[in-house]
């Protein structure tokens, strides 16, 4: 999970920045968000059997002038995944 919190008045900017940014691999799946206070988060998906250990493409970090702050990573790994039946 990546994410971070566009400058001032720069959240559209991140936004296209980050949609717009490639990875040396391809994810299972990538997704990304936007959310109040500029922030954006893009979610990617990897076939790996080391955990949350493992190395995996990520992100890099924007030009400072258009972030308030250094980008967030978190790993995760998944425990189960339940769809509604609608």
């Amino acid at each position: 999970m990546w994410e971070a919190r566009a400058a001032e008045g720069r959240g559209a900017e991140l936004l296209a920045w980050a949609r717009t940014r490639e990875l040396p691999a391809v994810p299972l799946r990538r997704e990304t968000f936007r959310a109040a206070q500029d922030r954006v988060l893009v979610l990617t998906w990897w076939e790996t059997a080391d955990g949350p250990e493992a190395e995996l493409p990520e992100l890099p970090e924007p030009d400072a002038g258009l972030v308030t702050r250094p980008v967030h990573r978190w790993r995760f790994e998944s425990i189960e995944s339940i769809e509604s039946a609608t």
